[in-house]
């Protein structure tokens, strides 16, 4: 078993933004020439996640309104109270989600869907730059 791999860097506005990964996780694949194996994206920090959707307007859109209704922002969490800080609802939203996704490859490339990429959620309620591990096992 051999593993390669490397880090994905991006700035992000926080709030529930969420960022197309796909392009850059298929970079550091192309750069490992594994064929066939597995690679596994994980974002540092417990308020943030990745997932997999169709990252289209409407995509988004759904996705936000249902993170909203499931964890909304303005209620009071006892992770507030105790920090004083007002971001509960992010280490939720992060925890519901995952902090990682693994994907198959399959003939050099991720085995995904037509319309489906690979995201990263930040939750955060400030501007963040997020590391990304991305580790490809073959």
């Amino acid at each position: 078993m051999a593993v390669s791999g490397g880090m994905l860097r991006v700035e992000t506005a926080g709030d529930g933004r969420i960022v197309d990964l796909t392009e850059g996780v298929r970079s550091v694949l192309r750069t490992s020439a594994v064929q066939r194996g597995l690679a596994t994206v994980f974002v540092r920090g417990s308020t943030a996640a990745v997932t997999t959707m169709a990252f289209e307007p409407g995509g988004e859109e759904d996705l936000t309104a249902l993170l909203d209704e499931l964890v909304p922002r303005v209620r009071e969490r006892a992770r507030d109270r105790r920090s004083g800080e007002a971001d509960a609802h992010a280490h939720l939203r992060a925890a519901l989600l995952g902090p990682s996704e693994s994907v198959p490859v399959v003939d050099g490339d991720l085995l995904l869907g037509s319309r489906q990429q690979l995201v990263l959620l930040d939750f955060d309620d400030r501007p963040r730059r997020r590391e990304i591990a991305v580790q490809i096992v073959s």
